[in-house]
């Protein structure tokens, strides 16, 4: 067994917890809902970076390059001066949603190198110019930007242009679960000598502030103190007793230890008197303006930092090894920085690292490894301890100003039993720091081949008492948990039960069991809340995609009537063939569950029905595509705009065959009275006979029934759009908006205003949901991967017999499976240098391309131009981007259906 496989099983069964620190501190925690307490919501304004240094968190930490246990309590991040900047650089900066011309974004280079899941070995990099970083440059040059413009960024500024920066390297090992290794690698990549002060530093989390009603309170308030040169003593009442080590500095001296209070400075803030001479931004105070009266003279408090002042020579590099241990489990001293006691252990974990991802990765070709690696890399540094308790943030803390009533009708107000303190993956530590639900599903499909047990857990933290909704709802994000996401939790629950084992009776069926129970709660929601009239035709909201549509689709039309959104009724479709596989697998173990197969049966096929041919059908025959439809009492309108929302109907591909359905008597009966009984509906299944996977080394053929919204016939005619160059496909897989649209914007007329949709291939110019966000146009990777899925599980039910042309109009067939490829291969460019060194995903710049500093760093973006493929939206989205290991593996000759063992029966997901 690796070494890394055995970490994970023992931190599995708590022998050793491994896991216990991680990069689990926030990239920002500024400018968050959960430290918002203002009137409006407004949380932008109320705390904006400039109070970052100075003003104590309520609900976490963030820092640069940094670590912390899993309950936040302790933080170790580092500090940086070029002794140019206005301000120490001890968080990432960048615009908030009303600064930037296309929403919030972060304005900072740096890069996720590598990780293992337990993180016993971890490295990421941040690239710091000589100049002053130009913060004021930055927020003026945005603001005067038009939606029109590019997004104004780090590298445009020139402050990189002649090579003059740092290049500071954070690496990270564990010799044991509490003893954890850290080098600072400061290279200077100018030609010239240049300085910089380097501070490590050490504080704990402020849970002593909020009163006794906070869940965090504690009654002693933890201490460091330094008893002896660079060596710290750490003591906090539940965390224990910890030690935090220093080497030397260049001139072979222990450096300036600085110690303060993690307290918020109230005097810079809100003009009052401060509680403690001795304030959160103590060493801005003193290396900036010299106040040496701001740090604590007697070496002691809630916050340290080890104060490095380095001269490097143009070209060369120099290491600041830390280490942060538990007291009783640390090394000799005379083995703390030694060569046996510390460069061997970062070597031998590297190496372990190494062999784990060479059992893991499937890919052969030397580029595709190093975008595999960094994608998981960035889905592993995305882990992020995340506490937000929903009530008593509605309430205010004792010991300080109580909020404004209006505080609490601002948002999540129905959200009072929400509970959430754990480590969970964010979609971006920068720009998303919180979790969404959707995202995190997609998260988990690349992160089952790497921790399955974390990808389990993850699924049913978001199904547990204390996420879940009394109604049913899983919360969406921490803008407004009420908002509907994509009832896609079970699509990855279903994943990560197929990946636990290689056959049904080595897989995880309590897991399954377990997740099966919340997500009948959460399906009954969605029939009950989504679906008002019973009429099988849902509305979901924007349903995470955003300005897709002509209007807000979580707002009252202005038309009046409702909407019946065809990838809101898909999507049920979509969900109740996930649930029927549930119950026929959970049946070999309980006959009970056949019972719950019929209902989600039959419950498909009139969904299947409404959607097609119901009233308020969704499928145009003249146009073969699905749209919205307004549905007014007596008419419909539909909203022929050609876009994802058309496309989700495919997502429903569920293969039924006759011998696995005749070992579930129950439900093999029921399903043939209601195709012998309802044969109005029974006549738009599709049975065929196919052959089945072998049994015994042969073949047979039996009868399958193939569950899906589309006939053959319309999936042909939805693919000659998906698969047209002029439509939806893209060099780098396929656009959200057909780009017909382009020449043909769509346009609606309600009362004095004109809504328009046209072809955005990249950044969104509409303001619809802040502008951050843009499904008009660019290719998002989770919509391809289910789109790519799908096309498999088509190809192996159809075969030979069915072959389009891709691309449409080439005259050149494929088979479904085929096309499948063909699309993970253009996704695939998006990552992999081209003959020209060019990565698409950073648009064209040189350095990325030439420069042997920039040229292996990649950045996973939120989404894609639909022409270029250039990366936009946030830069550092290595969530559901991270699917690309996935797309790799496809085009190495892994099917998505078969990235892990199919079950033993033969029910096709």
């Amino acid at each position: 067994m690796a070494a890394e496989q055995r970490r994970l099983k023992e931190d599995k069964v708590k022998s050793r917890r491994w896991k216990k620190w991680g990069p689990y501190l926030a990239e920002r925690q500024w400018a968050t809902v959960r430290e918002d307490y203002s009137s409006d919501g407004n949380c932008w304004e109320y705390f904006p970076h400039d109070d970052a240094r100075s003003r104590a968190y309520r609900w976490g930490e963030d820092g640069l390059l940094g670590i912390t246990d899993y309950q936040c309590r302790l933080c170790l991040a580092l500090c940086v001066w070029n002794e140019k900047d206005p301000i120490l650089k001890e968080r990432l900066f960048g615009l908030t949603g009303n600064e930037g011309n296309h929403g919030e974004d972060v304005k900072e280079l740096y890069y996720y190198l590598d990780s293992t899941p337990t993180h016993s070995y971890m490295s990421a990099l941040y690239k710091y110019p000589h100049k002053a970083y130009p913060y004021d440059h930055i927020v003026a040059e945005n603001k005067y930007r038009t939606k029109q413009q590019l997004e104004y960024e780090l590298l445009d500024t020139g402050v990189f242009d002649d090579g003059n920066y740092w290049d500071i390297k954070a690496e990270f090992c564990k010799s044991n679960p509490d003893d954890i290794l850290v080098k600072y690698i400061i290279s200077n990549r100018g030609s010239k000598t240049s300085r910089i002060h380097i501070l490590p530093t050490l504080w704990f989390r402020n849970m002593w502030s909020w009163g006794q009603n906070c869940d965090a309170y504690l009654t002693e308030k933890p201490n460091l103190k330094e008893t002896s040169p660079g060596h710290i003593e750490a003591e906090h009442l539940t965390l224990g007793s910890y030690i935090f080590e220093v080497d030397v500095d260049q001139q072979g001296n222990k450096p300036t230890m600085l110690f303060t209070e993690n307290e918020t400075n109230f005097k810079r803030i809100f003009h009052l008197n401060n509680t403690s001479p001795f304030v959160k931004d103590a060493f801005h105070r003193l290396l900036l303006f010299g106040e040496n009266f701001a740090v604590n003279p007697d070496k002691f408090g809630t916050k340290c930092a080890a104060h490095y002042i380095l001269e490097i020579p143009g070209g060369e590099e120099f290491v600041i090894k830390v280490r942060l241990f538990e007291k009783s489990q640390g090394p000799e001293p005379d083995r703390m920085f030694s060569k046996e006691g510390f460069d061997d252990i970062f070597a031998r974990r590297k190496q372990e690292a190494d062999e784990f991802y060479n059992e893991v990765i499937a890919c052969k070709d030397p580029q595709e490894i190093l975008v595999t690696r960094q994608a998981y890399a960035g889905l592993l540094w995305s882990k992020q301890f995340y506490h937000y308790v929903v009530l008593e943030w509605l309430q205010g803390d004792q010991g300080q100003p109580p909020p404004p009533a209006a505080h609490s009708k601002v948002r999540n107000s129905d959200w009072r039993h929400l509970f959430n303190r754990d480590i969970i993956s964010m979609p971006d530590k920068w720009e998303y720091p919180w979790y969404a639900s959707w995202d995190l599903a997609f998260h988990m499909l690349p992160f089952a081949s790497i921790d399955l047990n974390f990808c389990k857990d993850q699924m049913l933290l978001f199904l547990r008492e204390w996420y879940m909704h009394p109604n049913g709802q899983i919360p969406a994000y921490e803008f407004a948990f009420s908002d509907v996401n994509p009832p896609v939790h079970a699509y990855a629950v279903l994943k990560i039960y197929k990946a636990s084992g290689d056959c049904r009776a080595r897989r995880d069926q309590v897991f399954l069991a377990r997740c099966f129970q919340k997500l009948a709660l959460n399906f009954t929601w969605w029939v009950n809340r989504k679906d008002p009239d019973g009429l099988n035709i849902f509305e979901g909201g924007f349903l995470g995609l955003d300005n897709i549509g002509v209007f807000d689709r979580s707002k009252p039309l202005p038309t009046g009537g409702k909407l019946a959104q065809a990838d809101g009724t898909a999507w049920m479709a979509f969900f109740c063939e996930l649930m029927v596989e549930f119950s026929l697998i959970l049946a070999h173990r309980d006959q009970i569950y056949e019972d719950m197969a019929s209902k989600f049966f039959e419950h498909f096929i009139y969904i299947m029905d409404a959607i097609n041919y119901g009233m308020a059908h969704l499928w145009d025959e003249e146009d073969g595509f699905y749209y919205d439809n307004i549905i007014f009492e007596n008419s419909r309108m539909p909203l022929k705009i050609r876009s994802m929302v058309g496309t989700v109907p495919l997502f429903s591909s569920l293969v039924l065959w006759d011998s696995e359905t005749k070992q579930h008597p129950g439900f093999y009966k029921r399903t043939k009275w209601f195709l012998e009984h309802r044969k109005s509906l029974a006549c738009k299944t599709q049975i065929l006979y196919r052959s089945s996977s072998p049994v015994d080394g042969e073949s047979k053929e039996e009868q399958a029934i193939m569950l899906s919204l589309v006939t053959k016939e319309q999936l042909i005619r939805i693919l000659k759009y998906l698969l047209d160059e002029n439509e939806f496909l893209s060099p780098y897989g396929i656009r959200s908006l057909s780009k017909y649209h382009e020449k043909h914007p769509f346009t609606f007329q309600a009362g004095e205003n004109t809504y328009t949709v046209s072809y955005d291939p990249a950044e969104s110019h509409s303001n619809m949901f802040g502008g951050n966000s843009n499904w008009r146009g660019p290719i998002w990777l989770p919509m391809n991967y289910m789109i790519i899925e799908n096309l498999e599980r088509y190809d192996t039910f159809f075969g030979d017999s069915l072959k389009v042309e891709c691309p449409t109009g080439s005259g050149n067939l494929m088979r479904l499976g085929d096309i499948a490829k063909e699309l993970s291969s253009r996704l695939s460019k998006l990552f992999l240098p081209g003959p020209d060194g060019h990565r698409p995903c950073h648009g064209g710049d040189s350095r990325y391309a030439n420069d042997k500093h920039w040229k292996d760093l990649i950045l996973f973006y939120e989404y894609f131009h639909g022409e270029t493929g250039r990366g936009c939206g946030a830069s550092h989205q290595t969530g559901w981007s991270a699917l690309i290991v996935n797309f790799l593996r496809c085009v190495n000759k892994h099917s998505l259906i078969s990235d892990h063992a199919q079950v033993n029966i033969k029910v096709q997901p």
